[in-house]
């Protein structure tokens, strides 16, 4: 199907998500088991002990431990209110930050990061005067630390919608940073898997949404998901790369097939680089990547950088590292959600 469909559906009695655009999925969330954090929530912690050496303090979470980095002015036993960054490794704190960021459809209030600002997406200057009119209506008598964002969706959105999600997401940055006495304690749980589909992927807007039982076999979500419990990825002309999560990093190899011309490296490798991103963020997978291209002469790649540039251009925090003396291409990417092996344990089998 032509356009952007959104599919909300479950996964084994849990909430999924899954964003179509023109037949290929683009994204997907599954909500991970109830004792897992997810990366959003907001906790009141307390300061535990510094990690010589790599500057960061351990903090106490109600089931655990996080990792704070830049702690400067942080003592143990201060209280501290902290938001998930994504999930955590084996053997690992939850990574976990002060910066805390209180987002909706339409506003993000920002504590600590004052001033109005609005979506440099939205360029019709009429539009951007009715936005900071309600920007500053809706934070009028607000703290002086809090900020606000409105983001691009609101250049097409109703005024009455805006200013709801405006008033709702102050409300909330108000009374959490009202509460930093007591245990360590969940304050404000991390999105849904339909709670975030609908916050982050409908700009632009979607041309569909199923809703209904069983969506995701009807649009084809249900054989996708199967394609990505194994490691082997389908390219053209019977190429293919092998992406393999290690402790480590995550390994990835690609291969021309049978085609054996002297364009197939090129082409083998020019398609795996465009289809990295994708297949990273729907497998969860992130940290350090490490590629191993086809062969093919050196002079061959610029082009390639060219096209790696372009690929994780939004794909959120990545650091192309470039090639390394043994002619492997690494990168790093944020870890901003759970490995789909870790949502759908049959996947690691």
């Amino acid at each position: 199907m032509k356009g952007r469909v959104l599919v909300l559906d479950e996964v084994d009695g849990r909430q999924a998500a899954a964003l179509m655009v023109d037949g290929r999925l683009e994204e997907l969330a599954i909500d991970p088991a109830d004792d897992v954090a997810v990366p959003g929530a907001i906790y009141r912690a307390v300061a535990d002990r510094p990690v010589k050496g790599q500057g960061g303090i351990f903090v106490k979470l109600p089931q655990g431990s996080g990792f704070l980095r830049r702690i400067s002015g942080v003592a143990p036993g201060q209280r501290l209110l902290v938001q998930v960054t994504g999930p955590s490794e084996p053997g690992k704190a939850l990574p976990v930050t002060t910066r805390l960021l209180f987002k909706s459809r339409f506003a993000i209030i920002t504590p600590d990061a004052p001033g109005l600002n609005i979506s440099r997406k939205i360029k019709d200057e009429d539009r951007r005067e009715e936005l900071a009119a309600m920007a500053e209506a809706g934070m009028a008598g607000a703290d002086d630390r809090l900020g606000l964002i409105l983001r691009s969706g609101c250049l097409e959105a109703e005024d009455q919608a805006i200013v709801e999600d405006i008033a709702a997401m102050r409300g909330l940055a108000e009374a959490v940073l009202a509460d930093n006495s007591g245990p360590p304690e969940l304050l404000v749980d991390g999105p849904a898997a339909h709670d975030l589909a609908f916050r982050d992927w409908l700009d632009p807007a979607v041309d569909d949404a199923d809703t209904d039982p069983e969506s995701f076999e009807r649009h084809g979500v249900t054989e996708i998901l199967e394609a990505l419990r194994s490691p082997k990825v389908a390219l053209e002309a019977g190429a293919h790369m092998v992406i393999e999560p290690t402790r480590a990093l995550v390994a990835v190899d690609v291969n021309t097939g049978p085609d054996t011309s002297p364009a197939a490296a090129l082409k083998a490798n020019i398609a795996a680089a465009r289809d990295l991103p994708r297949q990273l963020r729907l497998r969860g997978l992130g940290g350090q990547v490490v590629v191993d291209f086809a062969p093919m002469p050196k002079r061959d790649r610029h082009i390639l950088d060219q096209v790696l540039k372009a690929a994780f251009k939004t794909d959120g925090e990545t650091n192309l590292a470039g090639w390394t003396t043994l002619g492997l291409y690494e990168l790093t990417r944020k870890r901003d959600r759970l490995p789909l092996s870790e949502l759908l344990p049959a996947a690691a089998q």
